[in-house]
C-alpha cells in the first residue's frame, strides 16, 4: 500500500514538472510574440514621426510599396509592369504620383524662379502658346451711328525650348538593405535638390539649346513697351559703368515705374545675395533705408514695397551685367514641364553603389516681355 502511494506521488510530481515545462515554453512563445508586436509598433511609430515633405503625406499604396521595395531596393521589374502608370520610358520607369508630388513640392520650395513664375504641366515634349501682342481697335459711337469694323488682333507664338533635366544620386547597398532607411524620402529630396540647382541656373541664363531659355538670355532694348519688339526685355542703365551712381534709389524707382501698373500687382525683385548686400546699404536723402525686413515670420523682405527673391544665379554687380530684375514673373516667364519623373536603377556602373538616374523634361521662356524689366550696369 505504501509502495502504491509512493508511486502515485512520484507520478504526480513528474506530471507537475512536465506541465511547468510546457507553461514555461508557452510563456516564452508569448513573450516572443509580444516582442515582435512591440518591434512592429516601434517601426510604425518611427515612420509616422518622420516629418512630411511640404505637407505631402506619404501613402502606403500598393503602387508605392511595389515601386520602392520591389524596384528601388531590390531591382525587380516584373511586378512593376503590371501596375498602371509604371511603364518603361526614356530608359526608366515613371515614378508613382505620390513620389512625383514630393519631388514637385520640394522643387517649388527651393527653386526661386519656379516660386514666382507660371508653371504648366504638359503631356508631351512640345508646348506652344499664343500671346496677343496688340489689342483690337475701339472707340465711341452714337446710338444710331454705324459701327465700324474693328481691327484684327495680332498674336505671337511662344514655344519654350526644353531639355531633359537629370539627376544621378547614389546609395550603398547597405543603405538599401536597411528596412529603417527612408529610401522614398531620401531619393525625393536628393532629386529635388539637384533639379532645383540645374533649373534655377537655366531659368535665369539658359541658352535655349537643349535647356530652357533664361530671361537674361533674351534680347534686351532701351525702347519702351510700345515700340520694343515682342520677346525683348526693356532695361535702364545704372548711371555708372562699374556700379551704381550717386543716387541709386532713383534708378530703382525708375525701374519700378517702367512696369505697367497692372503688372506691378504681384511684382517682385530678383537678385543674388551679393547684390542684395549692396542694396540693403542704400538710403534715401533723409537717411531711411530702402530695404525693409519682413515684420512677420514667413513674410518676405521688401524693397520699395515689393518682395525680394534671392536667386544666386543672377550675376554680380559688374560692367554690362544685369544684376537686378524687377517684374511680375507669373505673367512674364513660362515654365513648361512634362508631368512624370522617370527613374532608372543602375547597380552596375559604380559598384558597390546603386545609382538612380532620374530625368524630367523641362522648358522655359519669357512669356510677356512687358512684365519683366532689367537694370544694367552702364553709364
Amino acid at each position: 500500500m505504501d509502495m502504491e502511494i509512493e508511486t502515485e506521488v512520484i507520478s504526480q510530481s513528474f506530471d507537475l514538472v512536465s506541465r511547468q515545462d510546457e507553461a514555461e515554453k508557452a510563456i516564452k512563445v508569448l513573450r516572443s510574440d509580444v516582442d515582435e508586436v512591440k518591434a512592429r509598433l516601434d517601426r510604425v511609430s518611427r515612420a509616422a514621426s518622420r516629418p512630411a515633405l511640404d505637407g505631402v503625406v506619404k501613402t502606403e499604396s500598393p503602387e508605392v510599396k511595389s515601386f520602392v521595395t520591389g524596384y528601388l531596393r531590390q531591382g525587380r521589374e516584373t511586378e512593376l509592369k503590371s501596375l498602371s502608370g509604371l511603364t518603361p520610358g526614356d530608359g526608366g520607369y515613371a515614378v508613382p504620383r505620390e513620389i512625383d508630388a514630393m519631388i514637385a513640392s520640394a522643387l517649388k520650395d527651393i527653386s526661386p524662379i519656379r516660386q514666382i513664375a507660371q508653371v504648366v504641366q504638359v503631356g508631351s515634349a512640345g508646348y506652344r502658346k499664343l500671346v496677343a501682342t496688340g489689342g483690337v481697335a475701339s472707340g465711341w459711337v452714337g446710338e444710331g451711328d454705324d459701327r465700324p469694323e474693328t481691327a484684327s488682333p495680332t498674336f505671337a507664338e511662344v514655344a519654350p525650348p526644353s531639355g531633359d533635366l537629370y539627376a544621378n544620386p547614389a546609395a550603398s547597398q547597405a543603405m538599401l538593405d536597411d528596412a529603417g532607411f527612408d529610401l522614398e524620402g531620401w531619393l525625393s529630396a536628393e532629386i529635388a535638390v539637384e533639379f532645383a540647382a540645374a533649373e534655377g541656373s537655366a531659368f535665369v541664363a539658359g541658352t535655349g539649346v537643349n535647356q530652357p531659355l533664361g530671361f537674361l538670355a533674351s534680347a534686351t532694348s532701351l525702347a519702351g513697351d510700345a515700340v520694343r519688339p515682342f520677346g525683348s526685355l526693356q532695361y535702364i542703365g545704372s548711371g555708372d559703368a562699374a556700379g551704381f551712381d550717386a543716387n541709386p534709389e532713383s534708378k530703382l524707382i525708375d525701374l519700378v515705374h517702367t512696369l505697367k501698373a497692372g503688372h506691378r500687382q504681384g511684382a517682385s525683385w530678383v537678385m543674388n545675395s551679393a547684390t542684395l548686400a549692396e542694396v540693403r546699404k542704400m538710403k534715401t536723402s533723409d537717411g531711411a533705408f530702402l530695404w525693409q525686413p519682413g515684420l512677420v515670420e514667413g513674410q518676405p523682405d521688401r524693397l520699395l514695397g515689393y518682395p525680394v527673391v534671392e536667386a544666386e544665379d543672377m550675376p554680380d554687380i559688374a560692367a554690362n551685367q544685369f544684376p537686378i530684375a524687377f517684374g511680375n514673373f507669373r505673367n512674364g516667364y513660362l515654365i513648361a514641364e512634362r508631368t512624370a519623373t522617370s527613374i532608372l536603377r543602375d547597380p552596375f556602373t559604380n559598384k558597390p553603389f546603386v545609382h538612380f538616374y532620374a530625368t524630367r523634361r523641362v522648358g522655359g521662356q519669357v512669356l510677356d516681355s512687358a512684365a519683366i524689366k532689367l537694370l544694367k550696369i552702364e553709364a
